[in-house]
C-alpha cells in the first residue's frame, strides 16, 4: 500500500520529525527535549595570550558547540580613536609630572602600546577585529551542565581568561552557536591580528617525512609520525618515564623497524628485557656476569683508525682504563692516581707496547693480574693492591681478568648484565660501553646503541663523563645513542645528564610521576596542559620532541610486532604457555 502525502503538508511533517518535544527557555539555561544546554561567552582576556589556548576546551571529552566570530574594523576609524586616546594618556602623564608625582609605569606602558599599534596599523602589518567566542554546553541534567561550566571556567581562569553565562540571552546564545554564522549576542572584544590568531583552533605539529620508520600516531591530527632520526642534526635520543609507561616497548618497536631499514643495533640490557626480541630476529645475546663464559678484557687495544698512531691509542686506552678502575676501586687520591697511571704504562710496556710500537707489532694485551704484579713492585701501592685482589684473585676474579672471547658480527647484539651482581653492574656497563665505542669508531656504519637504565652509569662521575663524551661525538660516526631511564630527576639533576639531553635531538617523554613532573616541566618548558598530559598518560602515550617540533603521540604496533616486543609479564607467560602447548601437540 502506498501512502501519498499532500504537498502542502510535507514541510510540516519534516519539522515535526526533527523538532524536540518541547523547548523551555529560562534566564540561565534552555531545556531542549530531555537535554539541558547553556551558552557562555568569553568576556575578558589578559594582556598576553598563548597560541592554542582554546585547544584544551576543544579537546574536552564533552559535547560542545563553539562559535568564533571575527568582525573586521575600519582601520581609519581605529586610528582616529587611538590618536584621541594617545592624547588623553600623554595629557595625564604631563599633569602628573607637573604635580611632581613619581612616574606612572601603567600610563607609560599604555602610551608605548598605543604608539606601537598605530605604527603597525599604518604599515598594514596589523588589523583590528571585534572577536566573539561563545560555547554552548550540553548535559543530561542541570548538575552535569554546571559541572561542565565549572570545568571550562577553571581552564580559562588558569590563563586569566574569563567567561560568563549569557543571562536572559540563552536563546540568542544558542542561535549564535548554530552553524548559521549569525552573531546574535555580539559580546565582542577588540583584538589585533596577532592576539586574534591565538584563538585559531587548528594547530598541530607535523612530524611526518618521506622516509624513515613509524614511531606512532600523532594524537593532534591522527597523522603518522614517520621520520629518519639520522636526518636530524644528531641522531641521539633520550627516553624518560616511570616504570610501566611504555619506554622499553617504544624502544623495542624502533629496534624492530630500524633493523628492516638496514640499521645495526647494539643494546646494553640490565634486566633481560630484550632477550626474547633478540631470539625472535636471530640476534646475538652476550651475557656478562661472574659465572659467564663470555669475557671482555678492558686492556684490549682498539682497532686502528685512519690517521691515529699507537701513542694516541695508548694514551686514550689508559684514560679509559683509569675511569673503569675508579669505578671498580672507589675514590683514589692524587698519589694513587699518579701511581696507577705509571703502572698502566709499565704493564703495556711489559707486553712490548709503547708509544714507539707499530700497530702490527702488537700481539697480545695484558690482563688485570699483570697490573697487580706491576703494582706489587711499587713502593706505597699496598692499598691499591689490596683493592685489586678482589678482581684478580678474589670473588670477582672471573670478571675483568680474562682475555676477550666475544665478537660483534650480528646486526643485533644484546649485552645482558642481569645476572651481574648489583655493585658490579656499573663496572660491567662501562666495560661494555668502552668495547662497543672502540668498535664503532673503527668501522663507519649506521648504528644505534641503546642503554637501558642509564642512571646506573650516571651515578659515577667517570661513567657519566664517558657517556657524555659518546653523546657529543656520536654524530661523527653515523651513530645514534639512546639512553633510557625511569629515574628522571637523577638524570636531569646531573650536569652530565643535562649535557646528554642537550646533545639529543629526539626526546621521548612517557608517563611521569608527580614527584618528577616539576623537574621535567622546567627542563622541557612544558605548560600546564602538557604537564597534565604526562601525569595522566596511558601506556604508550608520550610527548615526542624532534628538533624544534613536538607532538603528543600514541605508540602503536601490529599484532606480530606486539608479540615480539611485549614487556607485559602476563602476555609473555601466555605466549610461553601457547608455545608449550604447540610443542606438546607436535609431539603427539
Amino acid at each position: 500500500m502506498t501512502i501519498i502525502i499532500p504537498q502542502h503538508n510535507k514541510k510540516d511533517i519534516v519539522k515535526d520529525i526533527i523538532a524536540p518535544n518541547a523547548v523551555k527557555v529560562t534566564a540561565n539555561y534552555i531545556q531542549l527535549g530531555e537535554k539541558f544546554l547553556k551558552t557562555i561567552a568569553v568576556i575578558s582576556y589578559p594582556s598576553y595570550l598563548n597560541v592554542g589556548w582554546l585547544l584544551p576546551i576543544i579537546n574536552m571529552d564533552k559535547i560542545l558547540d563553539i562559535s568564533l566570530f571575527y568582525h573586521p574594523l575600519d582601520s581609519n576609524e581605529i586610528l582616529k580613536k587611538l590618536r584621541k586616546k594617545l592624547a588623553e594618556v600623554q595629557s595625564q602623564i604631563m599633569i602628573e609630572q607637573e604635580k611632581g608625582q613619581v612616574r606612572n609605569p601603567v600610563l607609560e606602558a599604555a602610551q608605548a602600546n598605543i604608539e606601537e599599534l598605530r605604527d603597525r596599523l599604518i604599515q598594514g602589518n596589523e588589523k583590528l577585529f571585534k572577536v566573539g567566542i561563545y560555547v554552548t554546553l550540553y548535559g543530561d541534567s542541570l548538575k552535569q551542565l554546571n559541572e561542565t561550566e565549572n570545568e571550562i571556567n577553571s581552564i580559562l581562569n588558569g590563563r586569566m581568561i574569563f567567561a560568563k553565562s549569557v543571562i536572559f540571552q540563552q536563546d540568542a546564545g544558542f542561535n549564535s552557536t548554530l552553524p548559521l554564522t549569525n552573531d546574535e549576542l555580539f559580546i565582542n572584544t577588540s583584538l589585533n591580528t596577532e592576539s586574534a590568531s591565538t584563538t585559531f583552533p587548528i594547530i598541530s605539529s607535523d612530524l611526518s617525512a618521506e622516509e624513515g620508520i613509524l614511531y606512532g600516531i600523532n594524537r593532534h591530527n591522527n597523522t603518522l609520525v614517520l621520520f629518519d632520526r639520522f636526518s636530524l642534526e644528531n641522531s641521539n635520543m633520550v627516553i624518560f618515564g616511570k616504570s610501566g609507561g611504555g619506554k622499553s616497548y617504544a624502544a623495542k618497536l624502533e629496534i624492530l623497524r630500524s633493523l628492516m631499514t638496514g640499521v645495526d643495533i647494539i643494546i646494553i640490557d640490565p634486566e633481560n628485557e630484550y632477550h626474547y626480541l633478540a631470539q625472535s630476529v636471530g640476534g646475538t645475546i652476550i651475557n656478562i656476569s661472574l659465572s659467564s663464559k663470555e669475557h671482555i678484557n678492558p686492556f684490549d687495544f682498539p682497532p686502528k683508525r685512519e690517521g691515529e698512531t699507537v701513542a694516541d691509542m695508548l694514551q686514550e686506552n689508559i684514560i679509559n682504563l683509569t675511569g673503569l678502575l675508579k669505578i671498580a676501586l672507589g675514590e683514589l687520591n692524587a698519589e694513587e692516581l699518579s701511581m696507577l697511571d705509571r703502572a698502566l704504562f709499565e704493564v703495556y710496556a711489559a707486553r712490548g707496547i709503547t708509544q714507539a710500537t707499530k700497530i702490527e707489532e702488537i700481539m697480545t694485551s695484558p690482563l688485570l693480574s699483570d697490573l697487580k704484579t706491576i703494582l706489587e713492585g711499587m713502593k706505597g701501592s699496598e692499598n691499591l693492591v689490596r683493592r685489586l685482589e678482589r678482581y684478580t684473585d678474589g670473588s670477582f676474579a672471573g670478571f675483568l681478568n680474562q682475555p676477550t672471547n666475544v665478537k660483534i658480527e650480528n646486526r643485533l647484539v644484546v649485552f645482558s648484565v642481569r645476572d651481574m651482581q648489583e655493585e658490579l653492574r656499573p663496572i660491567a656497563m662501562y666495560l661494555i660501553l668502552n668495547y662497543i665505542w672502540n668498535l664503532i669508531r673503527s668501522d663507519l656504519k649506521k648504528r644505534i646503541m641503546i642503554i637501558d637504565e642509564a642512571w646506573l652509569l650516571l651515578r659515577y662521575k667517570e661513567g657519566a663523563q664517558f657517556l657524555q663524551s659518546i653523546a657529543k661525538r656520536a654524530r661523527k660516526y653515523f651513530f645514534g645513542l639512546t639512553t633510557i631511564t625511569q629515574d628522571v630527576a637523577d638524570f636531569l639533576n646531573s650536569e652530565y645528564g643535562r649535557t646528554i639531553l642537550a646533545n639529543s635531538s629526539l626526546q621521548f617523554l612517557f608517563k611521569q610521576s608527580p614527584t618528577t613532573i616539576d623537574v621535567v616541566a622546567k627542563t622541557f618548558n612544558l605548560n600546564d596542559e602538557l604537564k597534565f598530559l604526562l601525569l595522566e598518560a596511558a601506556v604508550g602515550d608520550a610527548l615526542l620532541f624532534a628538533g624544534t617540533k613536538y607532538a603528543a603521540i600514541k605508540v602503536v604496533a601490529s599484532y606480530i610486532e606486539d608479540q615480539i616486543i611485549t614487556s607485559d609479564p602476563a602476555q609473555i607467560l601466555a605466549i610461553q604457555q601457547a608455545k608449550e602447548q604447540l610443542a606438546k601437540e607436535g609431539e603427539t
